[in-house]
């Protein structure tokens, strides 16, 4: 796996696409499959040729381990373009997945909260480091960290949408409507493109009344914001990780690895009916 810096040439040059989307994967929550959602559907959407770009902003460094990026190949990180270290373009680094870049975290991320807590513009720091990139995605997606704090406000101003892994157990809707909340503040205060992606429902076992019971709360309350496609508990999903590979690199045929197929399908799917109707809408404002 290359580690070196990524050049603008590496991307074909050009400026970003205004049609790239911005994906926060966000749940305050810890152990919800937020950074497996990240990392998986991320690697399904290169897979069938989007580019793809993710930031770890979680200061656990966990989607950079994901994608076997080496801990002493983190100097230049997502806390470097934070704090205008560093660039997008010469963080990014490539994975061993094709069409898919990651900027890795570092431990000096950790220190980041504290740090932006006093500095200029904090709230937009990422989101302009992002306008000045030279490099072109068709996604760029946000592993945020399992909390809503000055580094996920980054990502929410940074991002066209929100998505949110929710895990298929007890307390699982305990805090999502903060965090829903949240995200129509910062789309009143800070970013009016701001929206729901949708729910994930992850680590999904049929077996579990409670598993059911939580799916079939969810989409009463949500609707169609749920994804059809669900995230079932699966062994090669948490292998995964120690090899330092994405499960549908790992192991494309188990069950976990094609519910990701699926999940990206889905999303594309959703964003290609969301792009027709914003389309009839501004004809129909014209006429």
């Amino acid at each position: 796996m290359s580690q070196d810096n990524a050049s603008p040439a590496a991307f074909d040059g050009g400026s970003a696409s205004s049609g790239t989307r911005y994906i926060s994967v966000s749940n305050q929550k810890g152990g919800v499959g937020k950074t497996t959602t990240t990392v998986n559907l991320a690697t399904a959407l290169a897979a069938v040729g989007k580019r793809v770009l993710v930031i770890d902003l979680d200061p656990q460094g966990n989607a950079s381990t994901g994608f076997g990026i080496d801990r002493a190949d983190r100097a230049n990180g997502t806390y470097e373009v934070l704090f205008e270290e560093s660039t997008v373009d010469s963080a990014a680094v490539e994975s061993k997945v094709p069409n898919l870049y990651v900027i890795p975290s570092s431990i000096h991320l950790s220190g980041a909260e504290i740090e932006l807590v006093g500095a200029k513009n904090r709230e937009n720091r990422l989101k302009n480091a992002l306008a000045e990139s030279k490099l072109n995605f068709d996604y760029v997606m946000f592993d945020c960290p399992p909390a809503l704090n000055l580094l996920t406000l980054n990502a929410f101003v940074a991002s066209t949408s929100v998505l949110v892994p929710l895990q298929c157990e007890f307390y699982a809707l305990e805090g999502l409507s903060h965090l829903v909340k949240t995200i129509e503040r910062v789309k009143t205060s800070f970013n009016p493109e701001l929206e729901l992606q949708g729910i994930v429902l992850t680590m999904y076992d049929k077996r579990n009344n409670l598993s059911n019971q939580v799916a079939d709360d969810v989409r009463g309350f949500f609707g169609d914001k749920v994804f059809e496609t669900v995230i079932p508990r699966n062994v090669r999903i948490s292998e995964a990780p120690s090899f330092g590979l994405p499960a549908i690199v790992y192991d494309m045929h188990c069950i976990g690895s094609q519910a990701y197929i699926h999940l990206a399908k889905e999303l594309l799917k959703r964003e290609a009916k969301m792009k027709e109707d914003r389309a009839a809408a501004a004809a129909s404002a014209v006429a």
